[in-house]
């Protein structure tokens, strides 16, 4: 009888727990560019995305958080991401797109709905 009961309990617990989001396999801020040059972008100009273990800020466009719901190897350096969120709008929206790293300071988000957005990572971590 106390063994049923501990399992229910357990089961329970483990109905009611959130699911855990998944990390980024990239960190940091990394800001719009389209030059191809050694030249460092200056985040405190353009578009900048801030991926923070599983969140995810964007200082433009309709939503500006986001958490990662999960993440998956798609290639070489390239990974398939589902992100979720929220606004005033919609509730547990989520967004899915390609994460590529094409050089050591440069990224690719190809977003399923939107097109692609070039990225290189921000100089000094400064960011608006």
């Amino acid at each position: 009888m106390l063994a049923k009961t501990i399992l229910g309990i357990g089961i329970a617990s483990a109905i009611a727990l959130p699911a855990l989001a998944a990390s980024y396999p990239i960190s940091g801020a990394w800001g719009e560019s389209t030059t191809t040059g050694k030249d460092k972008v200056d985040c405190t100009k353009v578009r900048v995305i801030d991926f923070r273990g599983e969140q995810r800020t964007d200082t433009k466009g309709g939503v500006n958080a986001y958490r990662n719901v999960s993440v998956n190897p798609n290639g070489a350096k390239t990974y398939k991401v589902v992100d979720q969120f929220s606004n005033g709008q919609i509730k547990d929206g989520r967004v899915t797109y390609t994460l590529k790293q094409t050089a050591d300071d440069r990224i690719e988000m190809n977003l399923d709905k939107g097109g692609t957005l070039k990225l290189q990572r921000c100089s000094g971590g400064k960011k608006p």
